[in-house]
């Protein structure tokens, strides 16, 4: 059997947050992947690239691994009700249940997280606590089936994680080589706890807007799991 991989494509994702694992995981040997959305009609990232499902939610197989990204367009999925139940759907049978950046509050909105261990985007990290899932400052978190990677760029260490556990350390080495992935980045501002703290406020009040309406949209999906 061919293992099947799934990420979920949505409107204003962050196309990084879902390539750079695209990237690792079309290595993986007898795999399909696939792009599921709603529809099959092109989906506009963030940024305006276009993306293109390749299956639908009713079309898609079972999935071995499903991955959610984030990016500013997660906040209408987590109140979405015919996008949770799709990855409920998925979820229950697959051996994976992953996801980059904020695509782990769409999981906790989904229900997916509770009792768990996970991380997100630095922005957004400590919205995952209204799930019950327990926020860990990491680049990747591996709790059982469920592995989430950190904000954007982190998607590549996490498919690298991804693919030490399906098929072990020396496959995953062989795909890093083969991507040349070695970061060394010009600067040293990566995260908040190194960038100057005056660059961190400047970019939290740049995402205030989009921050505010993901902190009330968290706030309805956990009211709504607590309902029942």
């Amino acid at each position: 059997m061919r293992f099947q991989t799934g990420l979920l494509l949505f409107p204003n994702l962050t196309q990084l947050d879902m390539t750079g694992p695209y990237e690792v995981f079309t290595k993986f040997p007898d795999s399909d992947v696939h792009l599921v959305w709603k529809s099959l009609a092109p989906v506009k990232a963030g940024g305006g690239m276009q993306l293109l499902p390749s299956t639908t939610f009713e079309d898609c197989p079972q999935l071995d691994l499903i991955c959610v990204p984030g990016g500013a367009g997660m906040n209408a999925l987590l109140n979405d009700e015919e996008t949770l139940d799709f990855v409920r759907r998925q979820a229950a049978g697959a051996r994976y249940v992953t996801s980059v950046c904020t695509g782990s509050l769409v999981l906790g909105a989904a229900g997916l997280l509770k009792g768990k261990r996970a991380t997100s985007h630095w922005m957004s990290h400590s919205m995952l606590a209204a799930f019950g899932c327990e926020p860990v400052n990491a680049r990747v978190v591996v709790d059982g089936n469920v592995i989430t990677g950190g904000g954007v760029t982190a998607g590549i260490d996490f498919a690298l994680t991804v693919a030490g556990e399906v098929l072990g350390a020396e496959a995953a080495r062989k795909i890093q080589l083969g991507m040349e992935y070695d970061p060394k980045p010009p600067y040293d501002a990566g995260s908040p706890e190194r960038a100057d703290p005056v660059m961190v406020a400047a970019v939290r009040e740049g995402a205030a807007a989009r921050q505010s309406e993901r902190e009330e949209a968290v706030k309805e999906a956990a009211g709504r799991l607590a309902s029942g």
